[in-house]
């Protein structure tokens, strides 16, 4: 009897070790292809995100852009780095969707509206967290205008004069 319930105990671990393996091994991140990626960069531009008529109410200045370093900085920087470009973010090409360069022309078209209505409410089920009631809404507009003037990639997020 002993060593039926020794078999059957190394069949439940072993099954156990393979269930284990499998969840892991489901459990990886891989970036998504290319036509994936172009699909969803439409349908979040006119399905999903609001905001594309919103205007920014803050000018864009010198201020402004410290302001919104500043809170780039407290919210943003631990998945898009310092430049907003991913620099030093390890895990940003492997979420799905990937972290996007917020550089990049597919960031870079959406109007600030909706820039900010991102920023506000985040992008289910993108990893993109909601900063409703965390970051007011002068925050938010003044990241916007951060993101439009954003540091060269790879720097240590000091945005270049304004007006360049």
């Amino acid at each position: 009897m002993r060593t039926t319930e020794r078999r059957i105990g190394r069949r439940v671990a072993v099954g156990a070790a393979f269930l284990a393996a499998a969840a892991l091994a489901g459990c990886k991140a891989s970036a998504p292809g290319k036509t994936k990626t172009a699909m969803m960069n439409v349908a979040k531009r006119w399905l999903f995100i609001g905001g594309r008529k919103d205007r920014n109410p803050m000018a864009a200045n010198a201020q402004s852009i410290a302001d919104g370093k500043e809170a780039f900085g407290h919210y943003c920087i631990v998945c898009h780095g310092l430049d907003g470009q991913n620099t030093g973010v390890p895990f940003a090409a492997q979420m799905d969707p990937p972290v996007p360069s917020l550089a990049s022309p597919a960031v870079q078209r959406y109007t600030d509206g909706q820039l900010k209505w991102v920023i506000e409410n985040g992008v289910a089920p993108s990893g993109m967290p909601a900063a409703r009631g965390i970051l007011s809404d002068d925050e938010q507009w003044s990241i916007v205008i951060y993101l439009r003037h954003l540091p060269p990639a790879g720097s240590l997020g000091e945005p270049g004069v304004y007006g360049n």
